[in-house]
């Protein structure tokens, strides 16, 4: 998916939202636990549920290898699930990944050759020759990790040197120079509020993925209010707050009321876009 396609999905369904598949074997409701793949029917469900709501989903890698060679097949059977049924959804595995060139060229491999998804996040801490192997996919997103939202994120993302620049602001300023807004994106927690305003001065057109909405207490409004450009430019993400809305055997019809209320929310700030872009 190129980004002028993301741009019409965002459109056409009024909505920016990526549901976030952390799916915990020890939260998934009891009954479940029956199913021979409990991982995968609790996604499918969650999937069916939402997938008109959002234009994205972001499975976390660490609930799936948690489990060893059965998460792996559960995370791989729920890719293989949205591409057949939702070929309009934008898959991110939410990987983290970041080592050497020649290790970063197999998780590369990994993601995009074996899996076929579409993005991948990808830590800059080693640099340039880290993050290139997955720029080799031109059909393919490299999310790169620039503020995020925890609060250790203050320990080194927000440090600055003897010029004035913080850590997060040199890697969107360098990290432009190994590819544009067509094939790069950033993740920018919602906890991280007006400094939104200071990401968009240095990367006005680029798409932020956005973690944070919900549990861990992101505003969507400030979200928006400092975030979004003329092509909306955001990614929300919500996880818990969506696929943990119930715990019984109604916890789909939970996830989906949970998710249309964002979407409700997200409707209106996507005809207003070029409206918020005048205002910067």
């Amino acid at each position: 998916m190129n980004k002028q396609q993301l741009v019409e999905t965002i459109k056409r369904k009024r909505s920016f939202l990526c549901v976030g598949l952390d799916t915990d074997i020890k939260k998934i409701p009891e009954h479940l636990l029956k199913e021979e793949d409990p991982v995968f029917a609790f996604n499918k469900a969650i999937i069916d549920a939402t997938a008109d709501l959002c234009i994205a989903y972001k499975p976390n890698l660490a609930f799936y290898e948690s489990l060893g060679v059965k998460g792996w097949i559960a995370f791989e059977k729920t890719v293989t699930y949205i591409k057949k049924n939702y070929p309009d959804q934008f898959i991110i595995a939410d990987a983290k990944r970041g080592d050497i060139g020649n290790t970063s060229e197999m998780y590369a491999r990994s993601f995009f050759d074996e899996l076929n998804i579409d993005a991948v996040t990808v830590a800059p801490y080693m640099g340039e020759d880290s993050v290139k192997p997955f720029l080799l996919y031109p059909e393919k997103w490299v999310i790169l990790l620039a503020l995020t939202s925890n609060k250790g994120s203050h320990d080194f993302q927000l440090a600055a040197d003897a010029n004035g620049e913080r850590l997060f602001e040199k890697v969107l300023r360098k990290s432009q120079k190994w590819a544009n807004d067509e094939q790069m994106m950033y993740v920018v927690g919602a906890t991280q509020g007006k400094m939104f305003t200071n990401i968009r001065k240095i990367a006005p057109n680029h798409f932020l993925l956005v973690p944070g909405v919900g549990a861990q207490g992101g505003s969507l409004e400030e979200v928006c209010k400092y975030g979004l450009n003329s092509d909306c430019g955001l990614i929300v993400n919500s996880s818990r707050a969506i696929i943990y809305a119930d715990k019984t055997d109604k916890f789909a019809e939970a996830a989906r009321k949970a998710a249309q209320e964002i979407q409700q929310d997200m409707a209106g700030k996507v005809e207003s876009c070029k409206l918020y872009a005048q205002k910067k």
